[in-house]
């Protein structure tokens, strides 16, 4: 509960509650639009998508404990069988066993990382864009790993899985650092 909940009613307490059950799901649910918008590759079984951009805005905006929590709401449904994985993907529990099972287990974690980044200090770009980097190393470390795992090969595992990445990776860093900033200067300035 937040801490501006202190002291409210019973029903307040409540409806701060599920205000804070929605932002958990809605931010689950924008992951999974986010993972919409992909980009098959014709050398890899892992796609190019927009979901860790997600993934990395939802743990910086959230903070830690709601950003971990949204995305592991949005693993369940995936594993539910909902289609909030990318679409090119065989979906459900067989996708986590899939070539980008490594990235998805990792999602939690990833905006959990990012989100307590940004709560250790002020919301800069150059925090935002620190958290975001932290934050991919751990993901593209977990990804690579199970890609090694499902390979037995390491050098196919960075061909597979990092590679063909690493430019539109720096683009989502860097995109996310810049909203994240930005939401919070937009935020100060409404207070």
């Amino acid at each position: 509960m937040s801490r501006s909940a202190v002291g409210l009613s019973t029903s307040d307490r409540a409806l701060e509650a599920l205000r804070q059950v929605a932002i958990v799901i809605g931010a689950s649910l924008f992951v999974a639009l986010c993972a919409r918008i992909t980009v098959p590759l014709p050398f890899t079984p892992v796609p190019l998508t927009l979901q860790n951009f997600g993934v990395l805005v939802v743990g910086m905006l959230l903070g830690s404990r709601r950003g971990f929590a949204a995305l592991a709401l949005y693993l369940a449904e995936g594993m539910a069988g909902m289609p909030v994985f990318n679409p090119t993907g065989i979906g459900g529990l067989a996708q986590l066993a899939g070539p980008t099972g490594g990235f998805l287990l990792a999602y939690p974690f990833v905006a959990g990382l990012a989100g307590l980044i940004m709560e250790m200090g002020k919301r800069t770009f150059a925090r935002a864009a620190t958290a975001a980097t932290v934050a991919e190393m751990i993901l593209f470390t977990a990804g690579i790993s199970w890609l090694y795992i499902l390979t037995h090969s390491f050098a196919q595992a960075l061909r597979f899985g990092l590679y063909w990445f690493v430019f539109a990776e720096i683009i989502k860093v860097m995109l996310a650092a810049g909203i994240v900033s930005g939401w919070s200067r937009l935020r100060r300035v409404q207070l």
